[in-house]
């Protein structure tokens, strides 16, 4: 069975489980996390997630921020400075507070017994923050919160694409790996 196929049977049994309603936001938050050349295979499978919710009678709702860092590099008054030397570009606090801004929005939009998957954060690498982000949304998560993060996990250490030191998140990881509910 390939990673991806196994990622989305570990996730079925998940969304399948009863959603308790009295977590903390942190605990509604799903890290679904493969190896980074998984990428398209993810994408290419994403309506067997969006099934999987549903057949476990919840909303589905899509979060796709794969577009937000070139539309926000884009729209960058001083773009061709950037770009000359983008190494001495360090403040990406706006397009981390877009970023925290579209997925606030579909939580507070959605029910309790709605699933907001988010999608594209390989895109955000080097410019954002992944754990700041969870961080900025986790009160506003009212049913669960799944996050299709390219990565790897060492017990509750998660590493986005393999290469930043990792961060510490209390999020219930959902992994490539046998599934943990059937032990």
């Amino acid at each position: 069975m390939n990673p991806i196929t196994r990622l989305i049977a570990n996730f079925r049994s998940f969304v399948g489980l009863a959603w308790l309603s009295n977590l903390a936001g942190k605990q509604r938050v799903w890290l679904a996390v493969y190896p980074p050349v998984e990428e398209r295979r993810v994408r290419a499978h994403l309506q067997e997630f969006e099934n999987a919710t549903r057949e476990a009678q919840h909303g589905w709702r899509l979060v796709d921020v794969t577009h937000v860092m070139p539309e926000w590099l884009a729209s960058l008054e001083e773009k061709d400075a950037y770009f000359a030397e983008p190494e001495q570009q360090s403040n990406h606090e706006d397009l981390e507070e877009k970023v925290i801004t579209l997925i606030r929005e579909a939580c507070t939009d959605s029910d309790s017994s709605t699933l907001v998957c988010v999608l594209g954060v390989g895109t955000l690498f080097d410019f954002v923050r992944i754990s700041r982000v969870l961080t900025g949304v986790e009160e506003d998560v009212r049913g669960r919160l799944l996050v299709l993060f390219p990565g790897e996990r060492q017990q509750n250490i998660f590493r986005f694409m393999n290469a930043r030191d990792g961060f510490n998140y209390l999020a219930t990881p959902i992994t490539c790996a046998d599934n943990p509910l059937a032990r």
